[in-house]
């Protein structure tokens, strides 16, 4: 029987793949035969976890795309028409007209029908704020491209759990079937030494008791493998309909390959390095509202034409007057109610947040690398321990096995040598189960998972 503290996580892919295969209709499956690395290749393009971190970098990247168009010409073209229906009245003095001192008449300046187009040139020179963006735009990239890793890596690891485990399952299915053929030859043989009057029927019926267990165990065991196989898919992000068979192989000495054999360091987490990133992005936000202090530069130009009619004929004839400039402006920050300096203390406080969450996470790397490392290497002497005495407890049954079939031992004897051997090798797939875990949890702490 799978062993219940290392389960847990088929049991939690197992809920998942029982409700989704529950929507699945009977149609032709796809058969697929995958190695470990290429569920976790599969895992990467199909996996939504992993499209919702790769539509993240995508989003920044338009973000980007916006931060560079600041330093870019920005050019605007204009067009308009005007009908005056009522052509404004302007007041101006009657004496201009020979009027009585102080005294205003009523002019109407202007024509009834006035049309425009034009084109606008504003181009930024010199803006503190938007150069430290532009330098910022490949720290921002790799941030979001680290998070992606961080997400792989994870979803990593649990496809090596899963897969391995489900491998392992075989060697259960195996161990299971060669007692149920054991017991099978044990009950033929316990029958026919009771048809001949050396056994009792008790000896009969404790035999078809354990046969009748050892089989239930079996569909137990291989149902549970099969909703396994359900959630390793839902991990990959494969259609639950669809085969998928395991083409990897692990023994213990695998478990056991390279273990404990590389110190670690605190940059090969990923998890580190993108609060590295992160610190850095702080950094160019203070950086950006120092700059808020200078003075900006840009250069703005304009070209139009201009037509006035009295009749609604501007495009057919008359004159279009010409308007044109080119400038420069400058913007010199005075007082904003010390809201950049606000705004600087703030970037600075959120770098300290950042500093202090790096220290943290050392922190928390040498604590998971240290209880990885100890569960590691007890895994591995769990693992040989119980290999060595399944080993004893087979020699055990054979032995008791020969002396019962010699009458020199009795049914109980019998009995407990056989609960002992699968016991024994109960406790050797959970030491295997345990040890896969172990090193993967390891080999994650430490920043070896590849």
């Amino acid at each position: 029987m799978i062993h219940r503290s290392t389960t847990l996580l088929l049991c939690m892919v197992t809920l998942i793949a029982c409700t989704a295969a529950a929507q699945t209709r009977d149609t032709a499956a796809t058969v697929h035969a995958f190695s470990v690395q290429q569920c976790v290749e599969y895992a990467h393009k199909n996996n939504n976890q992993v499209k919702n971190a790769l539509l993240d970098l995508q989003v920044q990247q338009q973000t980007n795309r916006g931060i560079t168009s600041a330093a870019l010409p920005q050019i605007n073209a204009t067009a308009g028409l005007t009908d005056y229906l009522k052509i404004p009245v302007t007041l101006v003095p009657a004496e201009f007209f020979g009027g009585a001192a102080g005294t205003y008449a009523p002019v109407q300046f202007g024509t009834k029908y006035n049309a425009s187009a034009g084109i606008n040139l504003q181009q930024v020179l010199f803006d503190g704020q938007v150069f430290v963006g532009l330098q910022a735009r490949q720290t921002s990239i790799d941030y979001y491209q680290k998070n992606i890793e961080i997400t792989e890596e994870n979803i990593k690891a649990n496809i090596y759990k899963v897969y391995y485990q489900l491998v392992v399952s075989k060697t259960q299915v195996d161990q299971i079937d060669a007692n149920i053929e054991r017991l099978e030859k044990l009950l033929h043989d316990t029958k026919a030494m009771h048809d001949n009057g050396f056994a009792e029927s008790l000896d009969v019926d404790k035999t078809s008791v354990q046969l009748a267990n050892l089989q239930t165990e079996r569909l137990k065991t291989v149902n549970t493998i099969n909703n396994g196989y359900l959630g390793l898919k839902i991990l990959i992000g494969m259609p639950v309909k669809e085969e998928l068979t395991l083409t990897d192989n692990i023994t213990d000495e695998d478990i056991k390959q390279n273990a404990l054999d590389s110190a670690y360091q605190y940059e090969n987490r990923k998890e580190y390095q993108a609060l590295m990133l992160s610190k850095k992005l702080n950094e160019y936000n203070v950086k950006r509202y120092k700059l808020s202090y200078f003075p900006s530069l840009s250069l703005n130009g304009a070209y139009s034409k201009a037509a006035y009619r009295t009749e609604f004929d501007v495009f057919n004839k008359g004159d279009w007057f010409t308007t044109s400039y080119i400038g420069l402006n400058v913007s010199i920050p005075i007082f904003d109610g010390l809201q950049k300096d606000a705004n600087i203390k703030k970037a600075r406080l959120q770098t300290r947040q950042v500093e202090n969450q790096l220290e943290d996470l050392k922190l928390s790397i040498d604590n998971d690398a240290t209880k990885a490392r100890n569960d590691f290497k007890s895994a591995i002497a769990t693992i040989d321990y119980q290999k060595r005495n399944m080993t004893l407890a087979a020699n055990v049954y054979n032995q008791t096995k020969k002396k019962y079939e010699l009458g020199l031992a009795s049914s109980t004897d019998l009995t407990n040598a056989q609960t002992d051997l699968r016991t024994s090798e109960s406790n050797y797939i959970s030491a295997l189960y345990d040890g896969i875990i172990a090193r993967v949890n390891y080999l994650k702490a430490t920043g070896q998972l590849k």
